[in-house]
């Protein structure tokens, strides 16, 4: 099978010569594309969504995307199957959830192993994110615009900066390998998704927790804790979570099509850099509001952390994964 290896974010001058070229013949092939995501409309993925509908039929290629959001169509981790099949066309997806069939996609959720917004845009322009490509490409699935958040700790019993930190606590953690690297630095793991955080700091059941600078926020968990670390020149938490698209329904779009979707995502893109960045800094206002303390990660706070990781998560990684040591390598190797 041939590889999709080249990107939806085409170069501008590649884009408008396509349309020029094509753009007379998209009336005989319009198309409406199915978009399903498991979030709200005022939700940060809902609007890379919009951005790429929105765009796409500005461009008057005749295409449109119809988005169904808040798992309306279907259930978050239910999408894949039908978009590798064709029967659905595109999903707002953590990259993470496939994992179970594309072990690879594990490294998207990795504790460590993404450091700040800048280091995740170098990642995406990587050989790294070229081979997680290849295997989506293999799957049936090719990435239209690329999008990571980040997130944090925050903690009821005191400051979390090292692994010494959290020795004793019974925290959440968003991800089983974060399980893993907290487990292994001495924490009790409590499961449960990021809505019943909330409740159960609030009864004691849950001493601290880890997730996305906006759960932190949507959940008001300013409201139970003493200190937040959240994301920013150094963060633990970064998850990958890409707009996709069923290759086969990207080969049936005609070339004027895909240079409008290749513009589309480039906005897109843009717009989910700057709001993930915004993210970030908008919930350290809301703790400080709060009255929460807020406190940050060094340099070596991040390299404690990862050598905890590397012997813990990454190593059940390599242990698991096919050519794990090799694909990890290639992350790490991306600085």
């Amino acid at each position: 099978m041939k590889i999709f290896k080249r990107t939806l974010t085409a170069s501008v001058a590649a884009i408008t010569m396509s349309v020029a070229a094509f753009g007379m013949a998209a009336n005989a092939n319009a198309e409406t594309l199915k978009l399903s995501h498991q979030w709200s409309t005022g939700d940060i993925r809902h609007k890379v969504a919009q951005i790429l509908a929105d765009e796409v039929k500005a461009a008057n290629v005749d295409l449109e995307i119809q988005i169904f959001p808040s798992g309306s169509l279907f259930k978050a981790k239910e999408q894949w199957t039908p978009m590798t099949r064709g029967q659905l066309d595109m999903i707002v997806y953590p990259l993470a959830y496939a994992g179970g069939r594309i072990p690879a996609a594990n490294l998207t959720l990795m504790p460590a192993l993404v450091k700040n917004h800048d280091h995740a845009n170098r990642i995406n322009k990587s050989p790294f994110m070229d081979k997680i490509e290849e295997l989506l490409n293999a799957d049936g699935v090719v990435t239209v615009a690329k999008g990571w958040l980040a997130g944090g700790f925050a903690s009821a019993k005191g400051c979390i900066r090292k692994p010494d930190d959290v020795k004793g606590l019974q925290i959440r953690a968003a991800g089983k390998s974060f399980e893993q690297m907290l487990e292994g630095a001495g924490a009790s793991i409590a499961a449960m998704p990021s809505s019943e955080i909330y409740p159960a700091m609030q009864t004691g059941v849950l001493d601290a927790t880890n997730t996305s600078s906006a759960s932190f926020v949507s959940y008001r968990i300013y409201e139970q804790v003493k200190c937040y670390t959240p994301a920013g020149a150094n963060a633990l938490w970064f998850m990958y979570q890409p707009v996709l698209m069923s290759k086969k329904s990207y080969d049936k779009l005609n070339d004027a099509q895909k240079a409008a979707l290749a513009a589309a995502a480039e906005k897109a893109e843009a717009y989910y850099t700057t709001e993930g960045r915004k993210q970030d800094s908008d919930s350290v206002d809301v703790f400080k509001n709060a009255g929460v303390e807020i406190v940050d990660l060094t340099d070596e706070d991040f390299k404690a952390w990862q050598d905890l990781a590397k012997k813990t998560s990454y190593a059940k990684f390599v242990e698991e994964t096919p050519n794990g040591q090799e694909i990890l390598d290639m992350a790490l190797a991306v600085e």
